[in-house]
C-alpha cells in the first residue's frame, strides 16, 4: 500500500471546496430536517443543504425550475415490478407535472417537486420497497444489469440477487454515505450481450469463463470518455465478487484524491499508481489471492430495439418500448405497470438506452394494439430505436443546449431523409454538457454540446463524434468535427447516413459499418468527408462520390487530402488530373481547369494542385459552409 500512500499524500496538500462543505454537518442531520423544511418553506432551506447535503438522498434543487426539485429514485439493475412502477407512475401524476425521465442508469427522474411534498413522496416510495438514497453527490450510484438478467436465453448467470447483495454493503448506510471522494458507479452483467453498457463504469464485474468455470472479470477506472481496464482478477463465485468489492470502495474511500473533483475519480488513482498495484491492494484488502483473468465473454452488441420482442427462456416475450431521449410520463408507466401484470410476469425493466422492457408476455400481438403503443413504438426507426440523451438545458443547470429535443429532432428528420431497412442500427448519444451523462462518446455518432458561431453569434452546438463501440471491449468514439451550429448539425450527420445506407452490407449495423469503412479514415477526414457530402448535398451537385471501401492512406491526412482531392476531381470532370501519381504526389503541375462552383475550385487547387497544397484537414474544412 505504499505507493497509494505517497500518491494519496501527495494529493492531500489542499481539498476541494466540496471536503469543505462535507465538514459543516452530516447529510443524516439534513435528512432528518427534511419535515421541518417541508413544513417551513423552501427559503427554509441553507444552500449548503440545496448545493450538496439533500443530494444525497436524490433530491435536486434545479435552478431550471425555480423552487422546484428533482427527485431521483434507485431502481436497482433496472428491476422493478409493478406495483412499484403503478405508485412512481402515480406519484408523477399527483406531485410532479405526469412528467418522468428514464436515465442512463435505468433509473426514474421525478421532476417539478414542491419541497412541502417530499416527505409524502418519499414515504410512499419507502412503503414499496423503493429507495432515493446516494443516487447523487460522492456515492455509490446505481448499480447497472442486464434487464434481461434471470431471463434472457444468453444469461450464463444471473446476476441480480448478488447486485443487490454489493447494494446492501452501502445502500442506506452512514458509514458510506457521503464519505467517498467522488462518485462510484458499478456494473455487473452474467450475460454474453452488453445490455447495460458494462464496460463504462468505475467498478465492472464482467461475465467471463477460466478452466471451465464461469464467473466474473473485473474490470476498473471507466468514466466519461474512458473504457474501464482490465484489472487481471478472476472471481469464480459470488463471495469472491463480494470481497473484492469490498475491498476496491475501502481501498478508494481511504486513498481516493480529494483535490482537483475533476480528477478524483477512481480512474485517476489508477492512472496515478498504475493497475499492478490497485490490483495488489484488493488481493491484500481482502486477504484473497484471487485468480488471474479468465476470458471475457460479455461481447455481443444489443439488437433488441431492432427486433421489439426477445424470447425469454420460460417461452414468453420481453415486450421491447421505444422511449425516445428518455421522456415518458407517470400516465404511461401506470399503463405499462398495467399492461405487465394483464398480459406479462408483473416485472417491468429499465435500460441504460432509457427504454423499457415488459416481461413475461405472451400474447404480444394483442399488447401492441395498447394505446401505449400509439406514442411508444416497439420498433421504430432505427434512428429512434437507439437513442440516448440527457437532461439538457431545461432540467440541468450543465447543460448548454436543450439536448433532448435536439436528438428526437434529428431522428425525425434522417427518419423521413434518410430512411434505413429494419436491418439496420444506428446508435445516436447525446450530452448535453461534457460531464457525458448521455454516453456520447460510446454513440456510433455522438453529440456533446457546446456554444458555437454562427455569422458572429454565439448559437447552440455540438462537437460530432463518431464510431463508439459496445461490442467487444467497447471503445469510444473520435471527435470529428468541433463546435458545429447545432442547425446545420443535422445535415453533415445526413451525410454520413447516406454514405452507411449506400455501402453497408445486408444486416449490418452502424457499428460494423465502421469497422470496414470509416476506420480505415482519420476522424478528421471523416469530419471533412461529412461536410463536402453536406456541401454538393445542399448545392445539387449530383456526382457518384463518397467513402470508399479500399483505402490506402494510412490515415495519414497529407496522403487522404490528396486522395480524396483527386477522387472529387474525378467525379466532377470524369476524367484524371494527373497521368502518373507516386506516393500520393503529383509528378506535374495541375493544368487548368474551369469547376461552376467557385468555392469546390478553390477546394481542389489547395488539395491537389503541386504549388499549394495543404497537409492537414483543419486548413480547408472551413472553405465549404453550410447555409
Amino acid at each position: 500500500m505504499q505507493k497509494l500512500q505517497q500518491a494519496f499524500d501527495e494529493r492531500s496538500k489542499k481539498q476541494n471546496k466540496i471536503e469543505k462543505i462535507k465538514e459543516l454537518h452530516s447529510p443524516k442531520e439534513s435528512y432528518e430536517k427534511l419535515n421541518f423544511f417541508a413544513q417551513n418553506g423552501y427559503s427554509s432551506i441553507p444552500a449548503e443543504d440545496k448545493s450538496y447535503f439533500l443530494k444525497c438522498f436524490g433530491i435536486y434543487d434545479r435552478p431550471a425550475t425555480p423552487e422546484k426539485f428533482m427527485i431521483r429514485v434507485r431502481v436497482p439493475g433496472g428491476h422493478l415490478n409493478a406495483k412499484q412502477a403503478k405508485v412512481i407512475g402515480e406519484l408523477a401524476k399527483e406531485f410532479g407535472n405526469d412528467y418522468i425521465d428514464i436515465t442512463t442508469r435505468a433509473q426514474i427522474e421525478l421532476r417539478y417537486i414542491n419541497i412541502e411534498d417530499i416527505p409524502k413522496i418519499l414515504k410512499s416510495l419507502n412503503d414499496i420497497g423503493v429507495s432515493t438514497f446516494q443516487t447523487g453527490v460522492d456515492n455509490f450510484r446505481n448499480i447497472v444489469n442486464d434487464p434481461l438478467d434471470g431471463d434472457g436465453f444468453d444469461n450464463i448467470l444471473p446476476s441480480q440477487n448478488l447486485l443487490l447483495k454489493l447494494q446492501s454493503q452501502f445502500l442506506e448506510n452512514y458509514e458510506w454515505i457521503s464519505t467517498l471522494p467522488r462518485k462510484f458507479n458499478t456494473s455487473i452483467s452474467g450475460s454474453l450481450v452488453n445490455r447495460c453498457n458494462v464496460y463504462g463504469h468505475d467498478c465492472c464485474f464482467i461475465l467471463a469463463q477460466k478452466d471451465g468455470v464461469y464467473g466474473y472479470n473485473m474490470f476498473l477506472g471507466g468514466k466519461v470518455g474512458v473504457i474501464a481496464s482490465n484489472a487481471d482478477i478472476f472471481l469464480k463465485d459470488e463471495n469472491e465478487v463480494i470481497l473484492a468489492y469490498e475491498a476496491i470502495t475501502r481501498v478508494f474511500k481511504k486513498y481516493g484524491f480529494r483535490d482537483n473533483r475533476n480528477k478524483n475519480r477512481i480512474h485517476f488513482l489508477i492512472e496515478s499508481v498504475g493497475m499492478d498495484v490497485i490490483t495488489t491492494a484488493i488481493k491484500d484488502e481482502a486477504s484473497k489471492e484471487f485468480a488471474t483473468a479468465g476470458e471475457t465473454l460479455t461481447t455481443l452488441d444489443n439488437p433488441d430495439a431492432d427486433h421489439g420482442k426477445i424470447a425469454l427462456r420460460d417461452g414468453s416475450y420481453a415486450l421491447h418500448v421505444v422511449v425516445p431521449s428518455g421522456v415518458f410520463t407517470g400516465s404511461a408507466l401506470i399503463r405499462v405497470a398495467n399492461l405487465a401484470n394483464e398480459y406479462g410476469n408483473s416485472e417491468v425493466r429499465f435500460d441504460v438506452s432509457q427504454s423499457i422492457y415488459i416481461m413475461g408476455v405472451k400474447e404480444v400481438d394483442k399488447v401492441l394494439k395498447d394505446e401505449l403503443f400509439y406514442e411508444y413504438k416497439s420498433v421504430n426507426t432505427p434512428y429512434y430505436n437507439n437513442i440516448i440523451a440527457c437532461a439538457g438545458t431545461e432540467h440541468c443547470p450543465f447543460g448548454v443546449i436543450p439536448n433532448k429535443p435536439d436528438a428526437i429532432e434529428m431522428a425525425e428528420y434522417l427518419s423521413k431523409n434518410v430512411p434505413l431497412d429494419e436491418n439496420s442500427r444506428l446508435r445516436m448519444y447525446w450530452s448535453a454538457c461534457v460531464k457525458g451523462c448521455g454516453l456520447h462518446s460510446l454513440g456510433d455518432i455522438g453529440f456533446e454540446g457546446c456554444k458555437a458561431k454562427l455569422d458572429g453569434e454565439n448559437v447552440y452546438g455540438v462537437h460530432i463524434l463518431v464510431g463508439g463501440k459496445i461490442s467487444g471491449h467497447s471503445e469510444e468514439a473520435h471527435s470529428v468535427l468541433k463546435s458545429i451550429p447545432l442547425k446545420h448539425s443535422k445535415y453533415y450527420v445526413e451525410s454520413l447516413a447516406r454514405e452507411y445506407k449506400k455501402l453497408k452490407l445486408k444486416g449490418e449495423s452502424f457499428e460494423k459499418f465502421n469497422e470496414r469503412i470509416l476506420a480505415n479514415y482519420s476522424p478528421s477526414a471523416i469530419g471533412f468527408m461529412m461536410v463536402l457530402l453536406a456541401y454538393l448535398k445542399q448545392n445539387k451537385i449530383d456526382i457518384d462520390f463518397g467513402f470508399k471501401k479500399d483505402v490506402m492512406c494510412g490515415k495519414n491526412e497529407n496522403f487522404e487530402i490528396f486522395d480524396i482531392g483527386v477522387h472529387l476531381y474525378y467525379a466532377l470532370f470524369e476524367k484524371e488530373p494527373y497521368e502518373v501519381v507516386e506516393n500520393f504526389a503529383p509528378n506535374s503541375e495541375l493544368g487548368e481547369f474551369t469547376c461552376s462552383d467557385e468555392k469546390l475550385q478553390k477546394l481542389l487547387h489547395v488539395m491537389i494542385s503541386k504549388e499549394s497544397r495543404v497537409v492537414v484537414f483543419s486548413e480547408i474544412v472551413n472553405i465549404l459552409k453550410i447555409t
